[in-house]
């Protein structure tokens, strides 16, 4: 019995030697293998400088961008994209209006060309014709608001029924148009004439 336990205690303490000697551990599989940065290093990283290093081309990239940035606004305005449209122009009673007035043929549409040509005959010789030009001018414009005064009181009349409240300054607006060359209107006509706006 004696024999045994000096025994153990031998072995024992052989193995008791044995683990206290540094074991080498293996790396870990799937390691990053490098050191993680420290938050110093990594906001250093992130920081950009506030001045570039070629002000020429930055500025030109900016302004590229700039250009690019209007000329997207200025179609989606054209075509009545909500997105882009002002105050003025947004909502479905302000496209109703605009298709009503894009649906008709206005008199108004050529009063711009007519102011045009009487700048132009009011500097003839000719004082006769001046003054003839100028009667016709006026009764020009008065038949131009007789027809979007009838226009847009059928227009309203449409649209109590459709929307019942009308936002205030509808039919200014949609007679403000009657006045406006079609290809030079904003947003662009989306109806042909005698197209009926739904």
């Amino acid at each position: 019995m004696f024999g045994r336990k000096k025994a153990d205690e031998s072995t024992g303490s052989t193995a008791v030697g044995a683990s206290s000697e540094p074991v080498e551990t293996a790396p870990v599989a799937g390691g990053k293998g490098r050191p993680t940065p420290s938050r110093r290093e990594q906001e250093a990283a992130r920081r950009r400088p506030l001045v570039p290093a070629d002000r020429k081309i930055a500025k030109a990239e900016s302004r590229q961008v700039e250009r690019d940035r209007r000329a997207v606004a200025q179609a989606g305005m054209a075509a009545g994209d909500e997105r882009y449209l002002g105050p003025r122009d947004r909502g479905p009673q302000r496209r109703f209006a605009r298709d009503w007035i894009d649906s008709r043929f206005n008199i108004g549409e050529f009063v711009l060309i007519f102011l045009i040509l009487m700048l132009f005959i009011l500097f003839l010789p000719n004082q006769a014709i001046g003054l003839t030009f100028i009667w016709i001018m006026y009764g020009y414009i008065a038949l131009c608001v007789i027809d979007a005064f009838i226009t847009t009181a059928r227009m309203m009349s449409v649209m109590r029924r459709k929307f019942g409240d009308i936002q205030r300054g509808t039919r200014w607006y949609a007679a403000m148009r009657t006045f406006t060359i079609r290809r030079l209107r904003l947003p662009k006509p989306q109806v042909r004439r005698g197209e009926r706006p739904a």
